[in-house]
């Protein structure tokens, strides 16, 4: 397996990415020719920036490598998820309950703690384990309700070789960009000729 790309590839989002942000997460690992691929939560800055341009983080949220790997462990379950349902196979349980388990990490009030020496009191976890948190549930609720919502039925991987991007099916069309689509269109045209002589 080659290394990751660190340069984020000129990719526009595929359908549904600004709808959704479950399915921009899941594109966040995005598989080039070549067997090269590209990771936008590679770092934790990395996560940072993805997570403060879709308002789910302050920029200077000082994200640490932990947080960092339990988005992109979220992101692996959210394209497990997909990718069974877009194949109409059974979902995995273990990406089943990492969705649940991100959408109820977050309380809804500040939590009682106890103190030995001054008592009971309430509080609120670290504030960029806080912040994690909530991203991660809201985009764990989104990718709920891409699934079991009106768009379920348009949700698909892109059809070109080797994109692993998904997508929301517009009309007939199934590859997240133009590049993809002149890809598998020029595939078709050199198997077409190969298979004619």
């Amino acid at each position: 397996m080659k290394e990751p790309v660190t340069e984020q590839p000129v990719l526009p989002p595929a359908q549904g990415e600004d709808e959704h942000l479950s399915i921009a997460l899941a594109n966040s690992a995005i598989a080039l020719p070549g067997g090269l691929t590209v990771d936008l939560l590679g770092t934790p800055e990395q996560s940072n920036q993805w997570l403060t341009e879709r308002g789910l983080a302050p920029v200077d949220a000082g994200m640490r490598e932990m947080c960092a790997s339990q988005l992109r462990s979220l992101r692996e379950q959210i394209r497990s998820l997909f990718a069974s349902h877009a194949s109409g196979l059974p979902a995995h349980p273990t990406a089943i309950t990492a969705v649940n388990d991100a959408m109820t990490r977050v309380p809804t009030a500040p939590l009682l703690q106890w103190d030995d020496r001054t008592g009971p009191y309430r509080t609120i976890p670290h504030p960029t384990t806080a912040m994690v948190d909530h991203a991660l549930a809201t985009l764990a609720a989104d990718a709920a309700d891409l699934l079991t919502g009106p768009d379920a039925a348009r949700l698909t991987a892109c059809g070109s070789t080797p994109c692993n991007r998904f997508l929301l099916r517009h009309g007939r069309r199934h590859w997240c960009s133009t590049r993809c689509g002149d890809r598998a269109r020029a595939a078709r045209a050199y198997a077409r000729r190969s298979a004619a002589h």
